[in-house]
């Protein structure tokens, strides 16, 4: 491949268990290619568009959305089966309340900005599903943000402001016009679309089809 990074572009919700599973996969892929340089950039995406600025208690949520705990504890199983399988010990059990996403993905922006984009989208996992944080707070993305080295109070200050709401707004909706419906959805290369949190091999097989592609050889 050429010495330009290959980019990556990862459309997902910071309360969407499979963009964690997902996350974790595509790490997976990128470290069975050690040489492969990748510039990866998270964009949002709301799969609740409607919830209130201030969430909804994690019971009405399941209702509204499943008909209740019984009706959500099939899915749930097997999303906690798959981030067993990735080392990921989800404690959905710990969640309070499902939150408005809006401000976690503005904070997710200016982490990008700031150079630890990254880890502040790995943080706000942590948070959420080992935890049980309400990362619709302020407070809660105010902390995040101070642990992965942002300025806290400049954070606070800009979650009480309006900045970047309308971007997040307008780049979500630009996502449901390129066709994507659901989270996490990969953009590689700026050509190549990966639904879902698919298995390592699914990268590894785009990533070895562009390097021979790079290198001239016949698909």
């Amino acid at each position: 491949m050429t010495d330009t990074p290959l980019r990556i572009d990862i459309v997902s919700d910071t309360i969407c268990p499979w963009c964690f599973v997902g996350k974790r996969r595509l790490e997976r892929a990128l470290a069975a290619r050690p040489d492969l340089a990748v510039e990866i950039a998270w964009h949002p995406f709301q799969l609740n568009p409607d919830m209130p600025r201030e969430g909804l208690d994690r019971r009405r949520y399941l209702e509204a959305k499943f008909g209740g705990a019984d009706g959500a504890r099939q899915i749930y199983d097997r999303i906690r089966d798959a981030g067993t399988g990735e080392g990921i010990a989800f404690d959905f059990d710990a969640i309070g309340t499902t939150p408005n996403t809006v401000d976690s993905h503005r904070l997710v922006k200016w982490a990008g900005e700031a150079g630890v984009q990254d880890a502040v989208v790995e943080a706000l996992f942590r948070a959420y599903f080992f935890e049980g944080r309400n990362i619709g707070a302020a407070e809660v993305l105010a902390d995040v943000a101070a642990a992965c080295g942002m300025d806290r109070a400049a954070i606070a200050e800009r979650l009480a402001g309006g900045d970047d709401r309308d971007h997040v707004a307008e780049t979500a909706r630009q996502m449901a016009a390129m066709g994507i419906t659901g989270v996490p959805c990969y953009i590689v290369d700026r050509r190549y679309a990966i639904s879902g949190a698919q298995d390592p091999t699914e990268f590894l097989n785009l990533f070895d089809e562009l390097a021979r592609e790079a290198a001239g050889a016949p698909a």
